[in-house]
């Protein structure tokens, strides 16, 4: 009779496979300092000005590019609630602390710099992102009640690492400048790593304790929400920028769902007894659905590409 294991009885036996894949983090991880991103002499012209108001016409950023850098940049502000939920995830002992603390220290840069590069270039109206950003914070986040939270935990971020990489990699294409391009890149190549990791744990957890893992990847796919969901707009910036190719439900699906699912042998796996093969066959069923409305998405958003392409011809 299948038993199943406590977070505390998988943390234990996966921990030698944390400090390998901690260790090859380290050696692949690139140090890099967020002031050498940001172009300060645009901020001592904006100084020189007097120190003006802001007004949109300061910004060299079309509206897509602002509203998904602020999307960006929020998310990536809380990043205490996600600390605060990764230690109750992870703990604090041995190689998993060390984690924690290094993943904090490199989620926190991006931040950094984000919020140096849209201040200084004006790109945004920087009292309007101090207020989002303390209302943003102030709510912060919470998991949802879950049958393992190690397990829930580590599927959740590794998709999550995916789908904000693409979105960091795809704003900085639309921000149409060098700067913010090469800035986003570099923040894309660490939340790469960082997928790598929880991915190769989740591989871990899969092979440890595979009907367990499969519920829990199953409840986190069908119930995925990105973490900036409580910041202010977020919906409508959702929705705008899903438009605009930023990160909607074909990328969701292609880029991030089934990339990380066969990766991990999801549907070839042959060690999956009743409640593993239900959560199978769930997961499945779910990801047809979303085909289909990928699908419909992609139809609607290039109908009304081509109705605004006639307006304007």
């Amino acid at each position: 009779m299948f038993t199943a294991l406590t977070d505390r009885e998988i943390l234990l036996e996966l921990e030698p496979v944390a400090e390998r894949h901690l260790n090859e983090h380290l050696r692949h991880a690139e140090n890099w300092n967020p002031h050498d991103y940001v172009p300060w002499d645009e901020g001592r012209n904006f100084a020189a000005m007097g120190g003006i108001d802001w007004e949109p016409e300061q910004s060299s950023l079309s509206e897509v590019a602002r509203a998904a850098m602020v999307t960006n940049l929020l998310t990536e502000d809380n990043l205490p609630s996600y600390h605060r939920e990764i230690t109750d995830t992870l703990g604090m002992d041995g190689a998993w602390g060390t984690w924690v603390g290094r993943w904090t220290a490199e989620e926190n840069r991006h931040a950094i710099v984000m919020r140096d590069y849209l201040v200084v270039t004006r790109a945004v109206d920087p009292v309007a992102l101090e207020s989002a950003r303390m209302a943003h914070m102030t709510t912060g986040i919470s998991s949802p009640e879950q049958i393992s939270q190690f397990l829930s935990g580590v599927a959740y971020v590794t998709l999550q690492e995916l789908a904000t990489r693409i979105s960091h990699r795809n704003t900085g294409i639309a921000c149409a400048e060098p700067v913010a391009e090469r800035m986003l890149s570099r923040i894309a190549t660490d939340e790469n790593l960082h997928m790598i990791f929880y991915r190769r744990i989740g591989s871990a957890a899969l092979d440890l304790t595979p009907d367990q893992m499969l519920r829990a990847i199953t409840d986190v796919v069908t119930r995925f929400q990105m973490p900036g969901l409580t910041q202010p707009g977020f919906r409508r910036n959702a929705v705008l920028l899903a438009k605009n190719g930023i990160y909607d439900l074909r990328q969701h699906l292609d880029s991030v769902l089934r990339p990380v699912l066969r990766t991990w042998r999801v549907f070839d796996r042959t060690d999956l007894s009743g409640e593993g093969e239900r959560a199978r066959e769930e997961l499945h069923a779910y990801l047809e659905d979303l085909e289909v409305k990928a699908r419909r998405f992609e139809e609607q958003r290039d109908r009304a590409l081509a109705r605004a392409a006639a307006a304007v011809g």
